[in-house]
């Protein structure tokens, strides 16, 4: 089970998971509809805040997340960031879930002083305590990926960071330096299915 399958590591998630084939099926818990079919996909559009009941799965992906700016302030970023992943963590459970991958940002600290990181890491420590057999957290730096095909709006601050990491790259310390959705999404695909339990993936381990 997927949610989060619109944005730039959900969508690579999600493309991997089709093409596998010891995977028999995917759900993928979204507020509007998919433009992706398969036959082994189901999507269920779902109000985050009054989730049925789920189907029984083995693993699940939370993927899930907005910015301040798009949110339009800290409790609504929270509602999504922190409620919506919990709520969905939990279902998960219920569902029988025994693995979790999670996508967090590096500098997740529930103690940290910037605002962002410390929701990070505050959704960190809840689902690690919610009893999967395995939680593996990705914390990845910047990501890039083409937002404009993902119908999302461009943020100037990847585009300068991106380009400037290019330039700058043997000088930048390896879990600083920008990273690929599909790297994100292989590194947490390869890890969930076999392990045991928490796992933080920093960035610099999953540049491929």
């Amino acid at each position: 089970m997927l949610a989060g399958a619109t944005g730039l590591v959900g969508q690579e998630i999600l493309r991997t998971l089709l093409a596998d084939d010891t995977v028999s099926a995917v759900h993928v818990l979204a507020r509007r509809p998919l433009r992706t079919a398969h036959p082994k996909l189901t999507v269920h559009v779902v109000d985050f805040t009054a989730l049925p009941a789920l189907p029984d799965i083995d693993e699940m992906y939370l993927a899930l997340g907005t910015t301040i700016k798009v949110a339009g302030s800290q409790a609504a970023f929270r509602a999504v960031d922190v409620d919506a992943n919990l709520a969905l963590a939990r279902a998960g459970v219920k569902a029988g879930a025994r693995r979790l991958g999670l996508v967090s940002a590096m500098g997740a600290d529930t103690h940290s002083r910037v605002f962002y990181n410390r929701v990070k890491g505050e959704l960190e420590e809840a689902v690690k305590a919610l009893g999967f057999e395995a939680v593996v957290i990705a914390r990845p730096s910047l990501l890039i990926g083409d937002r404009g095909a993902l119908g999302q709006a461009a943020r100037p601050g990847e585009r300068f960071g991106a380009l400037l990491a290019g330039v700058l790259r043997p000088l930048i310390p390896v879990h600083y330096r920008p990273i690929t959705a599909v790297a994100v999404a292989r590194a947490l695909l390869a890890q969930v299915p076999r392990a045991q339990g928490d796992i933080i993936l920093r960035s610099g381990a999953m540049q491929g």
